[in-house]
């Protein structure tokens, strides 16, 4: 007898069958805007989160652009693809500037938009556009779907297309460890969220310490929600050890919209008595005792690979709300627990001798050379000095970063390290950190190979060298060279950790010994001059300080382990030329794919999500552009995780009141138009602001009143800001002193 379904159980049994396939395949996040003709996937989403909280997590935010920018953060830090969630109309447009950046940074998101059906298309329908292939080809894939039925071969269908969308977010060199099925239900259909969650707790946030020598694995390794460890998605590390952190029980039971101040004080109180109280010991590949987990993550996960966006777009008719309890009864009708089991296949498959078998959906390749190709490239390196610039893309984790290091050690290379490329975390002399002052000077020890790992680095001295002296350029990537000055001689097609794990044999010669010392000098000089901001702080503690002063405060009081998040313009800038090597792991990310304004409050929201603690610098044209950022405040308090409590986002403002960048591009000018056009002050209080989201706040003029600041907001949960008073002219000047 035929199996009959209404049109809301039909809707059911689809949207739960494609949300249920892309848990299995490595999605751990949905953000979701409200908007009724996206009924039916908010819904799914939010429904998976109540039967099996530690397989996905929902968050919320009105506006579709920061929602956007809030799913690239999080597909940022943890390597995997975020779910979007969106109604038509013009909802779908608001995601581009977040689509185009994705595209840009190869982060894996996948647009999940609501339409219309056919019959309602070109007939002045309200909120309706033409929404198929409306990001163009600015997504790894696009792909229509039918209106939902509820059909085995249409489930089935639904199931695929989740898979492929999944594939093309990950790209082609991402590796995938196997889903396994979640424990059956403890409460009829529905799991106990309160269990499932302490059970699972979200080993991301619950591993971070604030402490300096306690070992931070906070948004490492391969698990960054709270999930089965057996569902563990490797991309491409192993999973971190785990390091507990008191619970804080002010928060954890306090109403959502309670003083996200209240109880700071006790919070980082427990977290640095734990931290002295509890000194795990690690090991590294020698032997020796390192006082740090190699998994701590210290780079954005997600642009190695040739990750990107992929929009999905789902025609729904009325009624639109879904029907999950009678699209369940039809599930067990067909033998299936839930609506969201139906059709899935086996994810545990058997050997002929009855073993499991450990396959994941996807396998990337090795990604190492062969030996003729490293021969090659040894006889290109000798006799010609080289270098190594290191861009985003680079590593991952500590590990990575020394697996590299040890490399350039075995060939004397110098390793020039953009900020966002995770090798300032380690303090080697090999390690360039100050080459940006360095490729400036006249007396730079040029180079006749360079070899480049990820995108170029952010400084634009060192990309003028290039151009200068021209030398034989090897790009190592695994797609694109990624070149805009067209000097690409040679293309690796590997990772930068494929391609240092190839058979090496060669070791450095003399000569490349003698020319890596060189950079080695000259940046220890260069040291020098940029750490003299800190007596600059020191000697004007109650008066004006320059801005690095502030920033070089901010690196030294970071936690261990914590992310420092960083804002296009002057922000970054000052992260380039202030962040200098210590040996402290940090993970240093920024959206660097459009070096735009757009939803960078948003996107530092979404990387809080898988850290303790992070810590967004900003100037003021950026969070005023996405000052509804500032929203997801509530968002946060809401986020709780289990025993570590809520995330801490510190957001170090400083306000020089307008474009102060221009100051120092060729657009200066003592001319009125430069003011209005350029500088444009916008005379916004911030800390009014904040007070209007329920932030915590505190502005000041002195380093010594913006490391008590700092230091007090440490541990707060959810979102705190610090405003830095700048003056908005003479930005050139002040950093004279610490630059060539």
């Amino acid at each position: 007898m035929a199996i009959t379904t209404t049109h809301q159980q039909d809707t059911a049994l689809f949207v739960a069958a494609f949300f249920d396939e892309m848990v299995r395949w490595g999605v751990r996040e949905v953000v979701v805007s409200p908007g009724s003709r996206s009924t039916a996937l908010a819904m799914a989403a939010y429904e998976l989160e109540q039967r099996r909280p530690c397989d996905l997590r929902v968050y919320v935010d009105i506006d579709e652009r920061g929602a956007a920018f809030l799913g690239l953060g999080l597909a940022k830090v943890s390597g995997r693809p975020v779910a979007l969630v969106c109604t038509s109309g013009t909802a779908l447009a608001n995601y581009y500037p977040a689509v185009i950046e994705a595209e840009t940074s190869r982060v894996p998101l996948i647009v999940l938009s609501g339409d219309r059906p056919p019959q309602l298309q070109g007939l002045g329908a309200p909120q309706t556009t033409d929404q198929l292939k409306a990001y163009g080809s600015h997504v790894r894939s696009f792909r229509a779907m039918p209106t939902p039925r509820g059909r085995d071969r249409d489930i089935a269908f639904a199931r695929q297309a989740a898979r492929e969308a999944v594939l093309a977010a990950l790209g082609p060199t991402a590796t995938l460890a196997p889903y396994r099925e979640p424990a059956p239900a403890k409460e009829g259909l529905r799991e106990s969220a309160a269990v499932s969650t302490l059970e699972g707790a979200d080993s991301a946030v619950a591993a971070a310490s604030l402490g300096k020598h306690a070992a931070v694995s906070a948004g490492s390794g391969s698990a960054a929600l709270p999930m089965d460890p057996a569902a563990t998605v490797a991309l491409p590390m192993d999973p971190a050890a785990a390091v507990a952190m008191p619970a804080n029980s002010a928060i954890a039971g306090a109403p959502a919209d309670a003083p996200a101040r209240d109880a700071a004080d006790d919070f980082a109180g427990a977290a640095a008595e734990e931290a002295d109280s509890f000194q795990p010991v690690f090991f590294n590949e020698a032997g020796d005792i390192v006082n740090y987990n190699p998994n701590v993550q210290v780079a954005s996960r997600a642009c190695m690979h040739l990750a990107g966006p992929v929009h999905v777009n789902f025609p729904f008719d009325a009624p639109l709300k879904p029907d999950f309890a009678g699209a369940d009864l039809q599930a067990m009708q067909r033998a299936a627990r839930d609506c969201f089991a139906l059709g899935a296949r086996n994810a545990s498959i058997a050997a002929k001798d009855g073993a499991l078998l450990d396959l994941g959906p996807l396998v990337g390749p090795a990604g190492t050379l062969s030996q003729a190709s490293v021969e090659a490239i040894e006889r290109l390196l000798w006799k010609r000095p080289s270098l190594v610039f290191a861009g985003e893309g680079s590593c991952e984790t500590v590990a990575e970063a020394e697996e590299i290091l040890a490399w350039a050690r075995k060939l004397s290379l110098p390793v020039l390290a953009d900020p966002l490329s995770g090798l300032r975390s380690i303090d080697d002399p090999l390690i360039i950190d100050n080459y940006d002052n360095l490729c400036a000077r006249a007396d730079c020890p040029v180079p006749e190979v360079v070899i480049r790992f990820g995108r170029y680095p952010v400084s634009k001295s060192a990309t003028a060298l290039l151009e200068r002296v021209r030398p034989v350029s090897l790009a190592v990537d695994v797609a694109e060279t990624r070149d805009f000055n067209a000097a690409t001689d040679v293309f690796v097609g590997t990772t930068p950790l494929g391609f240092v794990r190839s058979g090496w044999r060669a070791e450095g010669r003399k000569a490349q010994h003698r020319f890596a010392d060189a950079w080695v000098a000259l940046n220890d000089e260069a040291r020098l001059r940029i750490l003299a901001v800190e007596w600059d702080g020191v000697a004007t503690h109650d008066s004006e300080a320059a801005e690095g002063a502030y920033v070089r405060s901010l690196l030294e009081l970071a936690p261990e382990g914590s992310c420092l998040f960083s804002a296009n313009s002057m922000s970054i800038r000052a992260v380039d030329t202030f962040y200098v090597k210590d040996g402290k792991p940090l993970a240093v990310m920024a959206n660097r794919g459009q070096n735009g304004i757009d939803g960078v409050v948003s996107t530092a929201v979404g990387v809080a999500q898988h850290f303790a603690q992070t810590t967004f610098l900003t100037g003021d044209f950026t969070l005023l552009h996405d000052l509804s950022g500032l929203a997801l405040q509530r968002e946060m308090l809401l986020q709780r995780r289990g025993p570590a409590g809520t995330p801490s986002l510190v957001i170090v403002l400083l306000n020089n009141n307008g474009g102060a960048i221009f100051d120092m591009l060729p657009q200066a000018s003592a001319d009125p138009y430069f003011e209005r056009l350029f500088l444009a002050p916008q005379d916004v209080r911030f800390t009014e602001a904040a007070a209007a989201f329920g932030i915590p706040s505190a502005s000041v003029h002195t380093v010594g009143a913006f490391r008590s600041a700092y230091e007090q907001f440490l541990g707060t949960p959810g979102i705190s800001l610090i405003e830095v008073a700048l003056p908005l002219r003479g930005v050139r000047d002040r950093y004279a002193p610490y630059q060539r």
